[in-house]
């Protein structure tokens, strides 16, 4: 049995791909910087949890002991002066504490690039990362692979909704740039059987798809898939990748902070030069997944509700990350506080239902004018905004996105507490709650808010009496849906 480490194990790729080596036989190890995320994931009892943070070399090194195979599966969307000079650091740390722990191979998912062109910040933060890897003493297998097409991945949302919702897209230039985007499947299917290749390799291998297209086409075809009338698309040469990222920001869920990192990396063709990795790990019988069935598939997934990771789930830059103090822990400090107990004839499970259920296409329950204008309101400011939506209609677990919340903890069938990634001079969380009765059920709402500075205070105050709209209501409109769904029930 071989011990597999996986980093990034929270997000989209790592998320999807610890399943399959624990189908596969393999012991796994994932360390993760927040583990709380991991508290509703199904295979949570069957992995060995390390927190830590890779710019920590002691906790790397000691989640390194008695690995065979260590996955690199993490790449920050920030920006900055520092950036690049970070994740190198990070990426030598992991290969330091590899070597010091004999660890047999690191496998790293880095971007498809094409040689000797100027690349964009992140997509050369990713070379330069997956080179750290080649060149340290650890044998290091460097998958460059270029968009990524399955349910919940940021750039299917962006070619998504980006058709949807422009039937005439004025576009950059990038838009007539080929590339070859690849299914997730066929991804997880290299990523698993890199384990078990049996040469020692330290090399790169470019991974894609049977499909090579131009952007253009690729919205078109899912255009096909979605059933939609063919788009037309005009490239303009005035579009710089800021201002389009700009453009993709309003018209679809895909944050501005996102968006960035994903146009700038296809200023150039980004096709796969070589199919060396065939040799090690051969295609599937069927073949790669080509584009508009991988298109097609997700488009099913995402219907049927098993989106099993998204890209929604991706850590906010400067969004708040400390759990909720518990309330001693408030004597001395400044909290605002919005209480509503209401009790109701509607059963326990009634409320609940509702309460899982918030947000996303069901929306808020109260004043939705109010929601929308303040989702618009942070992304005009660089934030999330209410379009992040959900990942299943029915059903959340720890670390899910809700619209501008992250699920900081779920105690089901009694309560949700979610924590605040908008932008606010403060720390805010929403909770919601429900408790049995003799007669039906008391549903209790709260919101906790921890101003910072002056600003925080005159935030709160600016929202006061909104609050008074939005909150009563939301409350009355909650235990009204549950009330008629008990009374069916009946």
């Amino acid at each position: 049995m071989t011990h597999v480490l996986v980093t990034g194990a929270t997000g989209y790729i790592g998320g999807r791909l610890v399943p399959q080596l624990l189908e596969a036989g393999h012991e796994v190890s994932v360390y993760v910087r927040s583990p709380w995320k991991l508290n509703d994931v199904p295979w949570r009892d069957r992995v060995r949890v390390f927190k830590g943070d890779l710019s920590n070399a002691v906790a790397t090194r000691r989640a390194m002991n008695g690995v065979d195979v260590a996955f690199y599966l993490v790449h920050s969307m920030s920006a900055g002066r520092d950036f690049m000079r970070s994740e190198e650091e990070a990426a030598r740390t992991f290969a330091r504490s590899a070597e010091a722990a004999k660890v047999g191979r690191i496998v790293y998912l880095g971007g498809l690039h094409p040689e000797g062109a100027e690349l964009s910040e992140h997509l050369a933060s990713r070379a330069a990362v997956g080179q750290v890897f080649l060149d340290c003493p650890v044998p290091a297998i460097v998958f460059q692979a270029g968009i990524v097409i399955g349910s919940g991945s940021a750039s299917f949302e962006m070619i998504r909704h980006l058709t949807e919702v422009l039937p005439y897209m004025p576009a950059p230039r990038w838009v007539r740039n080929y590339v070859q985007p690849i299914a997730v499947r066929d991804v997880l299917r290299y990523l698993v059987h890199a384990v078990t290749v049996q040469e020692e390799l330290n090399r790169t291998f470019d991974i894609g798809g049977p499909d090579i297209l131009r952007y253009g086409q690729m919205m078109n075809g899912y255009a096909v898939e979605a059933g939609l009338p063919q788009r037309h698309i005009a490239a303009l040469p005035v579009l710089t990748p800021w201002l389009a990222s700009q453009w993709v920001s309003l018209v679809s869920p895909v944050p501005r902070q996102l968006a960035v990192p994903i146009i700038a990396s296809l200023q150039n063709d980004c096709v796969v030069r070589e199919h060396d990795i065939d040799g090690y790990i051969p295609p599937p019988a069927e073949g790669l997944l080509p584009y508009r069935m991988a298109v097609r598939l997700a488009l099913t997934r995402e219907a049927e509700g098993q989106v099993e990771t998204s890209w929604q789930s991706a850590t906010v830059a400067g969004a708040p990350s400390d759990p909720l103090p518990s309330d001693p822990e408030w004597s001395g400090h400044t909290v605002f506080t919005d209480l509503r107990e209401r009790e109701s004839t509607a059963s326990t499970d009634a409320v609940w239902d509702v309460i899982e259920a918030i947000g996303g296409e069901k929306g808020w329950h109260s004043f939705p004018l109010a929601w929308a204008a303040r989702g618009w309101i942070d992304r005009l400011v660089g934030g999330v905004g209410m379009s992040r939506g959900r990942r299943h209609p029915s059903r959340v677990n720890s670390g899910d996105v809700i619209d501008v919340w992250r699920v900081e903890s779920i105690e089901r069938g009694r309560m949700l507490r979610l924590r605040a990634e908008m932008r606010l001079p403060g720390r805010a969380w929403l909770e919601l709650s429900v408790a049995p009765t003799e007669t039906g059920s008391r549903y209790r709402q709260r919101a906790v808010y921890f101003p910072k500075g002056l600003s925080g205070r005159l935030y709160w105050a600016v929202l006061l009496p909104f609050h008074g709209i939005i909150f009563p209501g939301m409350a009355a409109s909650i235990l009204r849906e549950a009330e008629r769904s008990t009374e069916k029930a009946q």
